[in-house]
């Protein structure tokens, strides 16, 4: 039996609700943003406008730059973390927060027809999202404008940036669809909804292909269309995903060796799971690792 015990849970932050709005805003700015790995039930939106250092949205890791922009969904672990090698200035970190829970309007505001798309955003939140292109550039100039406004103009701003994300194609997902496996299977019925619970269920195990199509109820080269015109990816590709994802939960969640990941990923050895890690992260497990606690506070 694989050490379970050394795990590193996020925390939970409980943000205290205020009399005076709907909705946190907050503009961070100092030596660091004073937040451990954590998570809360709000979702988050977070505009770096000055950082150098790491953001950690479920098992994805990248490094800040001026200009960031993500929104990370209800419950989703995460953290921003100021490199500690940098040099230290009272103004390191300029960043504006946004938290809001789905009721912050009403209790059925969300269930409005009008929010419809809002609503698919705030699902495909839940594996974070990351804001590019002109997209990014037009709600960091209303999120500026947002933290000047007061009353029903700062409410009206924050609808205004929900409604831009919700119809943008310039949002990425952040974190692997194997670190929110529900949030995947969300909206997915019959053929589909049986081929991820295949995959899931077996990521450890040889996936065979065959039996995948037999799941879907189709040939095997009827299935191979069926699969990448709803996920983008071959299965290999997407199987491969998945497994590299769980890998980044185990090691920055446990203590577990590397080739004990690397065998619970469904990787046969230790060579083309480390050569897979590092085409897929850019990082060695160990360094992957290290990083991880280094920029988690851990």
């Amino acid at each position: 039996m694989m050490n379970r015990t050394a795990l590193r849970q996020p925390i939970l932050e409980q943000v205290p609700p205020t009399p005076q709005a709907s909705f946190l805003c907050e503009v961070v700015k100092g030596t660091g943003y004073g937040a451990l790995w954590h998570f809360h039930p709000e979702h988050q939106i977070t505009l770096v406008l000055k950082s150098k250092g790491y953001r950690i949205v479920g098992d994805s890791m990248e490094r800040l730059k001026p200009g960031d922009l993500v929104l990370v969904g209800s419950n989703l672990p995460h953290v921003w973390h100021q490199d500690e090698t940098a040099p230290k200035s009272d103004d390191a970190v300029h960043a504006i927060v946004i938290r809001f829970l789905d009721n912050f309007m009403g209790a059925d505001f969300m269930q409005r027809p009008e929010l419809e798309a809002v609503r698919g955003l705030l699902r495909k939140a839940g594996r974070g999202l990351r804001v590019t292109g002109q997209t990014r550039v037009e709600a960091e100039a209303r999120l500026l404008k947002l933290v000047e406004c007061e009353g029903l103009a700062r409410l009206i701003e924050l609808l205004g940036v929900l409604e831009l994300l919700a119809h943008s194609c310039d949002l990425t997902p952040l974190s692997s669809p194997t670190y929110q496996a529900t949030s995947v299977q969300v909206g997915t019925q019959g053929r589909m909804h049986r081929v991820l619970q295949y995959i899931h269920a077996n990521l450890s195990e040889e996936i065979d292909r065959d039996e995948v199509a037999r799941r879907a109820n189709l040939s095997e080269g009827a299935f191979s269309r069926f699969f990448k015109a709803r996920t983008g990816r071959t299965l290999p590709q997407y199987v491969n995903e998945l497994r590299i994802g769980r890998a980044c939960l185990l090691l920055a969640e446990t203590d577990r060796k590397v080739v004990e990941v690397a065998a619970e990923c469904g990787f046969e050895n230790l060579a083309n799971f480390n050569r897979q890690f590092l085409k897929t992260t850019h990082k060695t497990p160990r360094d992957w690792r290290r990083e991880f606690q280094q920029s988690s506070g851990m």
